[in-house]
């Protein structure tokens, strides 16, 4: 019996502290994004004036770089059930707790 719970608490210890502390990271990096969308919002304004030139064609492109690597970052995640479990409800805990 021991032998099959200790992976388990194991993956579930891991996950809760990790999670945790994605979350409290994932509540800093927030607050850093939104300012960077503030900014690109004023750059988007600028452009929309003719002020800036803002190429659409390469932005669209990192945008999808960036939806492409957070695919894969969750598909692991999904495939270890008891580790994803914990490590979403340390997110959860992180986030509210920063």
């Amino acid at each position: 019996m021991s032998e099959i719970l200790t992976p388990i608490i194991y993956q579930l210890g891991t996950g809760g502290i990790g999670g945790f502390l994605l979350g409290f990271l994932i509540k800093k990096v927030l607050k850093i994004a939104l300012m960077m969308g503030g900014f690109a919002l004023i750059f988007f304004y600028f452009a929309f004036d003719n002020v800036i030139e803002v190429n659409y064609a390469q932005l669209s492109a990192r945008v999808g770089e960036i939806a492409t690597a957070a695919s894969q970052f969750l598909s692991p995640l999904l495939s270890n059930i008891p580790f994803s479990g914990s490590l979403i409800l340390g997110v959860i805990t992180g986030f509210m707790l920063s």
